[in-house]
């Protein structure tokens, strides 16, 4: 077996959740309470970033993850999933904006999960492109009872992969697209 040295690479964040490195190989990190933080090469943490949604941190909520955009290096687009506060409680969502000097501009909500229900736990949430550049986001069952059931229903985001376009629209070949009593962002199901 191989055998892996364990390095800290940078200090002083506060529940970092997710990491995504920029071409020039820097990072951009999440920490749960709500800022997004540019750490350089050398382990040197900068300042909060502006721009990024208000987040409801309550239990395993906060700023989750991050994805950049496949053309990143000419649209500059940053996608962050986050715990979103909503009337009557709060719920995974997904929000892109483009990154400046400063942080965050032109941020707009691309995907919002349904239902919104009161509940600090299990948001899910991890950002991964496709290689066809389609946007697959985790979503977790909310810790909704009754668990099995809200993952296997299709008229909930609980316990789902959603698949959505780098905008927000539903691709043509979401498989539950044309169903019914399905959501149309829905991938697949838990």
């Amino acid at each position: 077996l191989g055998r892996v040295r364990l390095v800290t690479v940078a200090e002083g964040l506060e529940h970092p959740g997710g990491i995504a490195f920029l071409p020039d190989g820097r990072a951009l990190v999440t920490e749960q309470p709500g800022r997004l933080r540019v750490v350089a090469r050398d382990g040197t943490v900068g300042p909060a970033l502006d721009g990024v949604p208000a987040v409801d941190a309550t239990g395993q909520g906060g700023l989750l993850g991050i994805a950049l955009d496949p053309d990143f290096a000419s649209n500059r687009l940053v996608y962050l999933s986050y715990a979103e506060p909503r009337e009557g409680g709060n719920g995974t969502s997904v929000a892109r904006g483009q990154l400046g000097e400063r942080g965050l501009t032109n941020v707009e909500v691309i995907f919002r999960q349904q239902p919104t229900v009161r509940s600090g736990h299990h948001f899910g949430s991890r950002l991964v492109f496709a290689r066809d550049g389609r946007l697959f986001v985790t979503l977790g069952e909310r810790q909704a009872k009754p668990f099995s059931e809200l993952a296997q229903d299709l008229t909930t985001h609980f316990g789902k992969v959603v698949r959505i376009e780098r905008d927000g629209r539903v691709p043509a070949d979401n498989p539950f697209r044309n169903q019914a009593d399905a959501l149309p962002e829905t991938w697949s199901m838990g």
